[in-house]
């Protein structure tokens, strides 16, 4: 393989893409080659470096430097000055920290632990080749070279559990598999990612394509299927290129296809597009989606693992349980463990947006709390400001006061303090925005998404909406209170599925922890006055 002394990384994902990145790098190829420095530097195609708000960003290697907001017209500069008379161009350079690798170790000593993102940003994704370099692939042969049982053993072990926001033991979820007598068995992986603010699977998959190639692969050795089946989010097109091309490279090499490593095991993947229902991210409504008809859940029980695509025992996890998989195989339960709390093993990763100063994705231990995530990793609200709120779990999430800064962010947590995980969200507000609106745009987005199949659902969101909208406009009743605190119970109780049951949690969490916004907006509303005909 040939080496070379410098190489110039270039993240590529739909973000980059949009502020110009394919343009920036196939500059920058052609000006290396004017300058005849083709055998010296290498431009090297990545994934996202978790870098947000700084438009086009180059790394150079090893001279460790960070170019942001780069344009097409920068690119003459950067190699005229920084490759070939060595110094750097100050008026780009970026501070190296920004970066998801690197993010405050050198303020704080904190660190983020990679385990899911052990990859992304360091390789090409489309290269299996770079990915088989970094053991891509061993966790696999190190699988099939045991039986499917013990496999299963190292996952429950683990205490691994689902990243999709339910949190269900993923060696449970793949032991009831593997115990179900069926001719066919199904390995679904959910990357709808339907979730406001939530973009850390598209980067997984963007990244680092092959990992979930690999672990669905595992799954289906372990639980004894034979068909995988990726549910992408129908906007993610880089995810699904790169997915598809990874599929194909992995077939190519016996690492898929009718006799993997040629142990005579077969297991194919195919990806699927959705249709941008948010509800499909409800297991069973993914399913009845691949299946071809309206996007809705089912009743329960029987569950996936006992009826599930085409009615036949299925796996359904999500891209961030898949991506600790391979690395679980390879380094063991125990290690997995050392990561984390005791009652919460290993990472999550954790998507920061809104009012903060680092914008972008932070893998840390469970246990790290709000605290660490926003003013550690995150740098920060914008501008000094204080917070005004916090979502945390997306739309579905509770909304928090500062006062819960130093909760840690475990499966525990959940119950004990009344905060959500979910799929990892962490939506920061400064204290310039309302909460009233924001909410009512949450109320919005429920009422447009729920699929209508129960009452309490599509009429109760409807009813939510509404009443958000009059305490946003200072009409609402006096009553309006009380008949949201109902409404949210009765959401909660009846609703035929998990999303309709988790619609309330925002607007529970917002009375609970900030009952003056809401009597404030009471006590300023004027119930407009009815017009009756005269007889």
């Amino acid at each position: 393989m040939k080496l070379f002394s410098t190489q110039i990384v270039v993240p590529v994902d739909s973000n980059s893409v949009l502020q110009g990145a394919l343009e920036v790098k196939h500059v920058l190829e052609e000006t290396i080659g004017k300058y005849n420095l083709g055998s010296q530097v290498s431009v090297v195609e990545t994934g996202a470096l978790g870098i947000y708000d700084q438009g086009v960003v180059l790394a150079v290697f090893p001279d460790d430097v960070y170019y942001g907001n780069v344009m097409p017209s920068d690119v003459e500069e950067i190699v005229t000055e920084h490759l070939l008379k060595g110094r750097v161009v100050s008026r780009l350079a970026i501070d190296r920290n920004l970066s998801s690798r690197r993010l405050v170790e050198k303020e704080t000593g904190k660190s983020q632990q990679k385990i899911v993102l052990r990859n992304a940003g360091l390789i090409d994704p489309q290269s299996i080749d770079e990915y088989i370099a970094r053991d891509g692939y061993e966790a696999l042969a190190k699988a099939l070279a045991m039986q499917p049982g013990e496999v299963i053993q190292i996952l429950t072990d683990s205490k691994l559990q689902g990243r999709g926001g339910a949190g269900f033991p993923t060696g449970l979820k793949w032991g009831m598999v593997a115990k179900e007598q069926s001719d066919e068995k199904y390995i679904v992986c959910n990357a709808d990612e339907g979730e406001p603010g939530t973009f850390k699977d598209r980067l997984i998959l963007e990244g680092d394509p092959h990992s979930i190639v690999e672990a669905m692969t595992i799954a289906g050795y372990a639980t004894g299927a034979h068909v995988g089946i990726v549910y992408v989010r129908g906007e993610y097109f880089m995810s699904i290129a790169r997915l598809k091309k990874a599929i194909k490279d992995a077939t190519e090499y016996g690492l898929l296809g009718k006799d993997v490593l040629g142990t005579g095991f077969q297991f194919d993947i195919e990806v699927y597009r959705g249709g941008g229902a948010y509800v499909c991210g409800e297991e069973f409504a993914l399913l009845e989606s691949i299946e071809n008809r309206r996007g809705e859940p089912r009743n329960k029980p029987p569950f996936p693992p006992q009826q599930g695509l085409f009615g036949k025992p299925t796996v359904v996890n999500n891209v961030e349980t898949f991506a600790n998989v391979p690395p679980i195989l390879l380094n063991g339960s125990d290690w997995f463990k050392s990561f984390g709390t005791p009652s919460s093993a290993g990472t999550k990763v954790f998507s920061l947006s809104g009012d903060i100063v680092n914008r972008g994705i932070v893998e840390a231990p469970l246990g790290v709390t709000l605290r660490e995530l926003i003013y550690d990793f995150g740098g920060g609200v914008k501008g000094g400001k204080h917070i005004g709120f916090i979502q945390t779990g997306g739309s579905a999430g509770t909304v928090l006061t500062d006062k819960f800064l130093d909760v840690p962010l475990d499966f525990a947590s959940m119950k004990t303090n009344n905060v959500s995980i979910g799929s990892g969200v962490i939506l920061v507000a400064s204290e310039d925005v309302p909460l009233l609106p924001f909410l009512a745009e949450v109320a919005h987005f429920f009422w447009h998404e729920s699929c209508g199949k129960c009452t309490p659902c599509r009429e109760g969101t409807l009813q939510v909406k509404t009443i958000m909208d009059t305490l946003v406009n200072r009409t609402a009743d006096p009553a309006s209170l009380q008949h949201l605190g109902k409404l949210l119970n009765t959401l909660n109780d009846t609703s035929f599925c998990g999303l309709g049951q988790a619609a309330p949690l925002a607007f529970e969490s917002a009375l609970r922890n900030f009952p003056e916004v809401f009597d404030q907006a009471l006590a300023e509303s004027h119930v407009p006055e009815v017009c009756q005909e005269e007889v």
